[in-house]
């Protein structure tokens, strides 16, 4: 199969690498011509994924036109980018993975639905779970959610990208898949917080619990599986995501801990920390489904600027309440 890879960040490298050693033909698509000319010159991709090597089959471009006549397209843009790129690229009935992890900011839509906007005819599936890209890439054990409703598709797609070390489980929930790998960059924004204030291992354990009945009430809500969201593209993923530095968004909760703006952290960086962009679209979405969600909204009052303290404290002092309420 001929699969093409539209995102040359770490994410985006680390699954042509996945799809190159399965012995699929792969064409990765990267905006920075850095990353093209690197990868096709033999020496990986250092600016995202710096020390990995890469198959030498993995060719790369900077032409979106390129991927004329791939078989299967991995989406690993940013969220708020899917639109934009998707509208760009000639896959108008071509099978869709997508693999970025956000909603898209005006519309509140999941990636999968912004997908399905733009490209009506293409089938679609979701690949999300618990993955740092260099362990991907570095072929270390990795076990990953597939999601897609048309169980023929699903298990063509799972059969040209599972491997040794990337264990595929399928499943028919979409929106399951999505939202968690979308709600847990929030969350994992939290217990950075929790690190970088010092507030102790209990606190983390407390936000990731709390944070993840917030998880399943959104996603109940949207028509998520429970099931679902307790598995490797909920659970599985804000455990993994909530306790590394590896993780972008822990890394920037951290900072906002240690007192640091998110202004001057997001404009710093290279890489991309879905949360900070997904939390306030977040918070609207759940605003209009009738979901507490209070902890997304700790979250986006601290990257709006809200003093910790008055944070914390105004989560504390919220009503008792029983725990499966």
């Amino acid at each position: 199969m001929r699969i093409g890879v539209i995102g040359g960040g770490a994410w985006g490298t680390a699954l042509a690498a996945v799809a190159a050693r399965g012995g699929q033909s792969v064409l990765l698509w990267a905006r920075e011509s850095e990353v093209v000319a690197a990868i096709n010159a033999g020496q990986g991709n250092p600016q995202f994924l710096p020390g990995v090597p890469l198959p030498a089959s993995i060719r790369a471009t900077g032409d979106l036109d390129a991927l004329a006549g791939v078989e299967a397209a991995l989406v690993v843009p940013p969220a708020q980018h899917v639109r934009a790129v998707l509208s760009a690229a000639p896959l108008a009935d071509v099978p869709l993975v997508l693999c970025a992890k956000g909603i898209e900011a005006g519309t509140r839509l999941l990636v999968g639905e912004v997908a399905r906007q733009v490209h009506p005819a293409a089938p679609s599936a979701v690949l999300s779970g618990p993955t740092f890209a260099h362990e991907v890439a570095k072929g270390l054990p990795t076990a990953v959610t597939l999601a897609c409703e048309d169980e023929g598709l699903r298990a063509r797609l799972a059969a040209r990208l599972a491997g040794p070390g990337f264990r595929i489980y399928g499943s028919s929930d979409v929106v399951g898949a999505e939202i968690g790998g979308a709600v847990k960059n929030v969350l994992a924004i939290a217990c950075g917080v929790v690190e970088g204030a010092g507030l102790g291992q209990n606190a983390r354990a407390a936000l990731i619990a709390r944070g993840f009945a917030e998880m399943t009430r959104f996603g109940v809500a949207r028509g998520a599986q429970p099931e679902t969201l307790a598995g490797l593209s909920g659970l599985g993923d804000l455990v993994l995501t909530c306790s590394s530095t590896s993780s972008r968004n822990f890394s920037l909760g951290i900072g906002l801990g240690q007192g640091r703006s998110a202004a001057e952290m997001l404009a710093n960086r290279t890489t991309v920390a879905e949360g900070a962009f997904t939390a306030p679209v977040l918070r609207e979405a759940a605003a209009e489904a009738g979901v507490d969600m209070p902890v997304t909204q700790a979250v986006c009052a601290l990257l709006e600027g809200a003093a910790l303290r008055t944070v914390v404290e105004a989560l504390l002092a919220r009503p008792l309440r029983e725990e499966g309420a």
